[in-house]
Parts: structure tokens; C-alpha cells; sequence
């Protein structure tokens, strides 16, 4: 009894809330940056069709699929589980699982999905807890309506909208079935993902019903031959990475808020350009299906972002559904040469100029000497020359003469700015540190180079623009309550770093990412044995960011950042800058094309590579709109203070909160309150 209790009381820890039957996870509904839905994240309970209410089929399918002797167990199947261990030792691993369904309500509510045999001794004890203070009909329903379904779907009823468009009070027996084998592998068997699994999971699941005597076989006969038949969603391509991203920054947003309130569902509209994130999946994809194989690359990544931070496309990998690491955020790689611009930045500020000119030679810190691309040495060259030629003993020339002789010193001053730029990875002091060795991630390093076109100051990456509540009250804005640009290096030391970063993408190793009539800047990174390979640059309007290699490290064939990184740089950039108002970089010669993009859209539409894009409204346009939709906010508020009531009917919505409607009647993209 007493090893009983200690092992119980862990468990018993996770009941700790009273409120634990009743509280509600959050739930997110997120919005490009149109106010066009994209997603939801979270746990959206819908409790409201009574148990007597789901159809018979449903409650018999689950049972005989997950749990035979459920209303005759006290929480753990002992004789399920002695079967399971059994047919596993036989199989050399896990072919059936031994949990009961209250166990699995157990964890679905209290505990993770770690594979533990502390998670499952915990789930033992939760269930026969469960078992005491709830009903089995009770455990029944709320298993029903909380289990994950996939497809972004809590619950049975959630389910049968998203597959089969219907109430779960409507289901038939074909479509029970299908559900009902979701339960155990959601992710495996989801009809919209593969639906001969789906079908052949269904089968199973009829035959279970056989076996435990809940139907007959002349009964499950018509399903067998006339299979559920799920709602086509192929084409409805979710950003998930984005959204997963998002949701975590939301998470964390969450925590902030007053600890009144209550509420757990919200409207997030978030920085997503719907156009620009499919091109970004478009142009990664096509990369690597026409080079991949040649190059030895599997992976990438791309990150667009506005100069302030907010994130307009994010592509985490090739297949969501086969990966949910997000090589984007998570991923620790090297950066390669795209590094030194934080190293040339250092000198510029300690009294360095673009002119100043530094001897290309060999040099060795203890046993390393760092080698150029090319294996040979230019002698003396300008800074603005050495970042065009992406030349390696300079940096860490540059490390020793910032710290007077001491290397460590100087590396010291170099991981200061980084850090002051954006970059939150560990950043080891080693002798390679100036020539990109340390780990960074996509994320980080791409929004950091926006510290330069802003003329120093540095933002944070973001997704989230506006938060309101379920009723449509606005509780947060990023351009009232988010983060403030800092000021970390002086104007014009990042205007002298923007002509050299322009120097090194248009005439230097980043001449496959120029887009026709407008300026750009930026900086290729590729590692010592090409594992990694990259390009990061800006213009006047957007920073963004390519990554390749592949996730086990293999060395690719030689790949550099001014070859594949380059070439998908130029096809998402060439659609992010069509019909837009181009905007110059600070310290680079004006655009060939002010004002518009007559030779970027022409390019485009010769090459055939990369879509046309819609015209947008400019961002006059937009911000006048902005300014009546908080107007229409603040009148709100006051009525709202006066006790009239503030709710308006569906038909009477504006065009700013009903941007589908804005687009119908102008024929035009609704607008964003950062966009252009």
C-alpha cells in the first residue's frame, strides 16, 4: 500500500485544478492578413449532442474497437491487458495496445503522449480516479467528444464535419466505422490524408464489430461494399508550420494577459500572405525536385518577413504530414558566410570603414587556419571588396583587431551584436565563430538582417497582429502593446553595411538572387563540408531568408548559397514585389523603376516561372481603411460604456470585418494594417 501511494500521488497531482472537468484548453481560429480564416489551432470543445443522441453505430464501432469490456472494468482492463503484453512479446513489439478507454480518456485530459513508464503508471491511477467520480456513460461522452481525430478535429462531431460534412447525429455505419479507427492513429488513417488506409482501418473496425457480437456480418455487409466516401480536402493546403509557430507565440501571449480574464477562445489575425506563403512552398518544392538529386539535398527552408519583424510566409520543410519539425524555427544550423556581415557591422562600429583595407593572407589560431573558397589569398583588399568575395581570412583578421591582438576579445564584441540583432541560439566562442561555424536558426538570422535596411534598429520576429476575443473585442495589437524597434548600431554604419551587402548580392556570390528593377542586398552561406547552404537578403519593402541541406547533416554535392538558395530567393522575392510600392535601401543607389515594378513584372511573365501576382491595394489605401475599421472600434467601446447594445448582425458587418465582402465588391485584396 505504501508503494501503492507513493506511485499514486504524482499522479493525483495532475487533478489539482477543481476546476478540471469544466476548464477549457485554448482555442485559436487564426486569419491571414486579409481577415481570410486559415486555420485553427487548440482544443474547441463542443459538448452539445447528448450521448443518446449519437447514433448507435458510432458507440458500438468505438467500444469494439477500443475497449470490448468497457462497462465491465473498474478503469484498467486486466484481462486487455495481459492479452496486449502477450501479443506483443510474441510480435518482438507493439502490435496491440492494452489500455483501457477511460485510460485513454485519462491521458487525453491529464498527461502527454510520452511514451513512459511513469506516463503509464500515472494513466493507471487517473483512470480508476475517473472511474470513482465520473459514470461510464459520462467517460463515454466525454472520450467521444475531447479524443484528437485528426484534421485539426477534437471530438466525433468535429470530425464528421470536417470528413464528411455532416452532424455526428447523422452518421452512417460505413462513416462510424472510419472514425471510430482514428482513435489509436489519427495522423496514419485520416481519409483526406490516404484513404485506402482509411477504408481498409474501417474494415477492421467491421470486423471487430463481428467479434464482439455487437453486429452481425449480413448487418456490416452494405458497409463493406459501399465504403465511407470523405469530403475532398487535397487542395486546401493548410500553412501549418505558420500556424504552429503562431500558435506558440500565442501561448505565450496568453500568459501576459490579465489574470482576470477568463477567456480561452480568440480571432488571431496574424502577418500571413496566403499568395506569397504558397509561392514560398511552390518555389522550395520545384528546387529541389529539379536539383535536388543532383545536389544531394532533401530539406529546406524560407522565412519572408515585413522590416518590422512580422512574418509573412514561413516553409518549415517539403511534407507536414510527413514531418512536423519546423526546420525554420527549430532547426540549429550553420550559417556560413551569411555570418559576417555581424562580424563587418562589429568593425564599422569600432572605426572601421567599407575602405578600410585589410591584408588577405594566411593566418592561424592555435592549430586552425581558415581557408578561402577558392584555396588562395588577394592580399590587400577593402571591406567592401572582402564581403563581395566572401573572403574568409578577413573576419577572423577582423576578430583579432577588434580586440587589440586578443581574438577571444574580439569574438566577444561579434557575438554582442548578434545577439543585439536578434540572435537568441547559443554562440559558442571559437576561433571559427566570424565565419559562420556557430548554429543559428532561419528564423533568427533572417529577421536579424532587417537591423539594416531599418538603419539599425532591430525587431522581433512575430506572427500575431490582432488578438480578439470570441465576442470581437480587441484585447491586444502588435503596433500598440508589441515590442518596440531598438536602436543597436548607428544609422550610418547600417547604411554603409546596406552598399556593401548590395555590393556582395549584385556583384559579388549572390548574382542569381537580383530581381529586375529593384535593388537588393544580402549575403550567400555555405558551410566548410556543404552541409549547409543558404542565402539571406532584403530590399526596401521585405527581408527573407533560404535554407538547404538535409536533416541527418549529410554533406551535399557542393552546394553553395549563390546557386539553389539564390535561385528560390529570386523566384519568391519576384512575386513578393510584384505591384507593390518599391521602397529604396538606405545608403544604395535608387531603384531602377521607382515607384512600381514594370521590369520585375515583365520578367515574370517571360520566364513563366513564377505566378503573377494580384494587385494589391497600396498602402495609403490600406491605411485609410485601418483607420476607419479603429474608429468603428472606439464607437463600439463608447456604446458598449453607454449600455446600447455593441453586437452587429451578420448582414450589416463592414468591409474591413468582412473582408471577403471588401473583395467582392472592389474587386480588389482586402487589406492588412502592416502591408503594402
Amino acid at each position: 500500500m505504501i508503494v501503492l501511494l507513493a506511485l499514486a500521488i504524482p499522479a493525483f497531482r495532475e487533478t489539482a485544478d477543481e476546476d478540471w472537468l469544466k476548464k477549457s484548453e485554448l482555442a485559436i481560429t487564426f486569419l491571414d492578413r486579409y481577415g481570410n480564416e486559415v486555420g485553427s489551432r487548440g482544443i474547441k470543445h463542443n459538448d452539445s449532442i447528448p450521448l443518446d443522441e449519437f447514433p448507435d453505430t458510432l458507440i458500438k464501432a468505438t467500444l469494439a474497437t477500443e475497449d470490448r469490456r468497457f462497462y465491465e472494468h473498474f478503469g484498467i482492463d486486466l484481462g486487455g491487458t495481459f492479452r496486449a503484453l502477450l501479443a506483443n512479446s510474441r510480435a518482438g513489439g507493439v502490435v496491440q495496445g492494452g489500455s483501457s478507454l477511460t485510460q485513454q480518456l485519462a491521458k487525453n485530459l491529464f498527461l502527454s503522449n510520452e511514451r513512459t513508464i511513469e506516463r503509464k503508471v500515472k494513466e493507471a491511477f487517473l483512470a480508476i480516479w475517473l472511474e470513482a467520480r465520473l459514470t461510464k456513460n459520462e467517460i463515454l461522452k466525454l472520450y467521444l467528444d475531447r479524443a484528437y481525430l485528426g484534421g485539426g478535429a477534437f471530438g466525433v462531431d468535429a470530425a464528421a464535419q470536417f470528413y464528411f460534412n455532416k452532424s455526428a447525429r447523422d452518421l452512417n455505419l460505413s462513416e462510424s466505422a472510419m472514425l471510430a479507427g482514428l482513435f489509436k492513429a489519427p495522423t496514419k488513417f485520416a481519409p483526406h490524408i490516404n484513404l485506402p488506409a482509411a477504408r481498409a482501418r474501417a474494415n477492421i473496425v467491421l470486423d471487430n464489430l463481428v467479434e464482439a457480437g455487437f453486429l452481425t456480418e449480413g448487418q456490416v455487409f452494405g458497409a463493406r461494399r459501399n465504403p465511407a466516401i470523405a469530403m475532398d480536402r487535397r487542395d486546401e493546403r493548410s500553412p501549418n508550420y505558420y500556424l504552429d509557430w503562431a500558435f506558440d507565440e500565442m501561448k505565450k501571449l496568453v500568459d501576459t494577459f490579465p489574470k482576470s480574464m477568463s477567456e480561452r477562445v480568440f480571432l488571431v489575425r496574424t502577418a500571413l500572405d496566403v499568395g506569397l506563403q504558397k509561392t514560398a512552398e511552390n518555389a522550395m518544392e520545384n528546387s529541389l525536385r529539379q536539383y535536388g538529386r543532383d545536389y544531394h539535398a532533401s530539406q529546406g527552408a524560407v522565412v519572408v518577413a515585413d522590416l518590422d519583424g512580422a512574418v509573412r510566409a514561413m516553409v518549415g520543410g517539403r511534407d507536414y504530414g510527413a514531418s512536423q519539425f519546423n526546420r525554420a524555427t527549430d532547426a540549429m544550423r550553420q550559417p556560413g558566410s551569411s555570418f559576417k556581415p555581424y562580424v563587418y557591422a562589429t568593425a564599422l562600429a569600432n572605426g572601421f570603414k567599407p575602405t578600410s583595407v585589410v591584408v588577405d593572407a594566411p593566418i592561424c589560431l592555435g592549430n586552425w587556419c581558415p581557408q578561402n573558397y577558392g584555396r588562395s589569398f588577394s592580399g590587400s583588399v577593402t571591406l567592401t571588396m572582402a564581403i563581395t568575395r566572401s573572403i574568409n581570412t578577413i573576419p577572423v583578421r577582423l576578430s583579432v583587431a577588434l580586440g587589440k591582438g586578443n581574438a577571444k576579445a574580439g569574438r566577444a564584441m561579434i557575438i554582442e551584436t548578434a545577439r543585439k540583432f536578434g540572435l537568441r541560439t547559443p554562440l559558442p566562442d571559437t576561433p571559427s565563430l566570424p565565419i559562420g561555424a556557430d548554429e543559428v536558426t532561419v528564423l533568427d538570422h533572417t529577421v536579424a538582417f532587417a537591423t539594416f535596411p531599418n538603419e539599425g534598429k532591430a525587431v522581433v520576429p512575430h506572427a500575431i497582429l490582432e488578438v480578439r476575443t470570441a465576442t470581437g473585442e480587441v484585447v491586444w495589437r502588435f503596433d500598440r502593446d508589441g515590442k518596440k524597434p531598438t536602436q543597436v548600431i548607428k544609422p550610418e554604419i547600417a547604411r554603409d553595411m546596406n552598399m556593401m551587402l548590395n555590393s556582395a548580392a549584385e556583384q559579388g556570390t549572390g548574382r542569381r538572387a537580383m530581381l529586375p528593377g529593384v535593388r537588393i542586398a544580402g549575403k550567400t552561406g555555405t558551410t566548410n563540408a556543404h552541409c549547409d547552404a543558404g542565402f539571406v537578403g532584403f530590399t526596401g519593402n521585405l527581408v527573407a531568408g533560404v535554407w538547404f541541406g538535409n536533416d541527418d547533416y549529410q554533406s551535399m554535392q557542393r552546394m553553395t548559397g549563390g546557386s539553389l538558395p539564390a535561385m528560390t530567393w529570386n523566384a519568391v522575392m519576384s512575386y513578393a514585389h510584384q505591384g507593390i510600392e518599391l521602397k529604396g535601401i538606405a545608403g544604395v543607389a535608387p531603384n531602377p523603376t521607382p515607384g512600381s515594378t514594370p521590369a520585375l513584372v515583365a520578367a515574370v511573365a517571360a520566364s513563366g516561372d513564377t505566378a503573377l501576382r494580384p494587385t494589391v491595394l497600396t498602402r495609403r489605401g490600406a491605411e485609410a481603411l485601418t483607420r476607419v475599421e479603429r474608429l468603428m472600434d472606439d464607437a463600439m467601446r463608447a456604446l458598449a460604456v453607454a449600455g446600447a447594445p455593441t453586437a452587429i448582425p451578420a448582414g450589416q458587418q463592414s468591409a474591413v470585418q468582412r473582408p471577403e465582402t471588401f473583395a467582392s465588391a472592389t474587386g480588389a485584396t482586402p487589406p492588412s494594417l502592416l502591408g503594402n
